[in-house]
């Protein structure tokens, strides 16, 4: 469900050494069909991680718990899942089953509260084992801070457990920034990732995350999310793409920012219907810090665009898949290997040889003034005149 059918290992994997991404999650890894196709082709690789074709893979999945309050409000929470094995992850789909049909989609859903769920993983692995992380902590929907669905702190969402959540995902919409701004977020890692639906090379690894180790292993992943050690920086999609960045009514074609929406009450000018809660007026209802603050020692980040989305831009190509697009891609990869190395290093005069437009728009990323008209609403932000 919501998955491209060509997302599978092969493509992947090609799609990651394209970026230049040498550590993969596995994605799915309840879903029985997934996870015997994982069995059959990773190769363990070294303490806790796999190896497909020349890229490790660390096993992880999704999972939605949706619980009513003592109030009768509904929360639904994603929440990503890292596991130290491909048999943790058969035992764990097998304990889950419990409350929910595993195989109805690679992110099932099951009626369990939030600290619940921490324990019956804790049933099935050492808890110096796993790690549970927020999925996309801001969105609206679906998540643990969210505006509709969420609640307004992690202690809320995750009650005595909450000691046992280390890191969270700040999704598409939100970058580290926006998150030091709530100071009862200072003690969790931040992490990026592209929460890929699709295999294409302009979805995997829009975000990511830059580790340093001397060796890699799933102990020292598990360390670096609980303890920050070895999370060099994240690689953010500037925020004002995301979906859910400004709030807005996608129905009337109306979206403000925070100061805006909050002189309207959050009701649409159009229509009167209540708007959608952007994750930047979400954050401004929690935040107890001014924007540009930052805490001491946090890993830095960088905003970039995939070369794809860069090329689309550049050429006023109508598609990803036409020549002027991928052709030009094909031929920065030829020699840059991969697209991090060519979006972070290529000099450029050189990207401008290989195409003036995207001489600019490399240029505006590295120095951070790519300006983009914020998504809202579900639709994507898009790269402002």
């Amino acid at each position: 469900m919501a998955t491209s059918q060509f997302t599978n290992l092969q493509n992947l994997v090609s799609g990651a050494k394209l970026k230049g991404i040498g550590l993969l999650a596995t994605g799915d890894c309840l879903h029985p069909k997934w996870l015997a196709e994982l069995r059959s082709a990773l190769t363990k690789k070294s303490e806790g991680f796999y190896e497909y074709n020349g890229v490790m893979l660390v096993v992880a999945g999704e999972i939605s718990t949706v619980h009513r309050d003592i109030d009768g409000r509904t929360h639904r929470i994603h929440h990503l899942i890292y596991l130290p094995s491909l048999d943790t992850a058969g035992a764990l789909a097998e304990r889950l089953g419990k409350y929910g049909n595993m195989s109805s989609d690679g992110r099932p859903t099951i009626g369990l509260e939030p600290a619940a769920l921490v324990d019956e993983v804790a049933s099935t692995a050492s808890r110096s084992e796993f790690e549970i992380v927020p999925a996309h902590v801001w969105t609206p929907w679906f998540s643990a801070l969210g505006a509709r669905a969420g609640f307004d702190s992690l202690e809320e969402c995750y009650g005595e457990r909450t000691s046992e959540i280390h890191a969270l995902e700040t999704g598409l919409s939100s970058d580290p920034g926006m998150n030091w701004r709530v100071s009862s977020l200072d003690r969790f890692s931040l992490l990026s990732n592209s929460d890929s639906h699709s295999h294409q090379p302009w979805r995997i690894g829009r975000e990511a995350n830059v580790f340093e180790w001397g060796e890699p292993t799933y102990p020292s992943f598990i360390k670096s999310l609980r303890t920050g050690v070895g999370l060099k920086f994240t690689i953010e999609v500037p925020p004002e793409f995301g979906k859910y960045h400004w709030t807005g009514h996608r129905l009337c074609g109306v979206s403000m920012p925070p100061a805006q929406a909050k002189k309207v009450n959050d009701l649409c000018p159009v229509c009167g219907k209540k708007m959608t809660i952007g994750v930047e007026e979400r954050v401004d209802q929690l935040s107890d810090r001014p924007n540009g603050f930052k805490p001491p020692l946090r890993p830095p980040y960088i905003k970039l665009l995939p070369l794809y989305e860069l090329l689309l831009i550049a050429t006023h190509a109508a598609s990803y898949y036409t020549q002027s697009v991928s052709g030009l891609f094909a031929t920065a990869i030829t020699k840059y290997n991969n697209e991090f190395n060519f979006i972070f290093n290529a000099p450029l005069d050189e990207v401008g040889r290989l195409h003036p437009a995207l001489r600019a728009l490399v240029s505006k990323i590295r120095s951070g003034d790519l300006a983009v008209k914020p998504g809202y609403d579900g639709v994507y932000g898009v790269l402002a005149s």
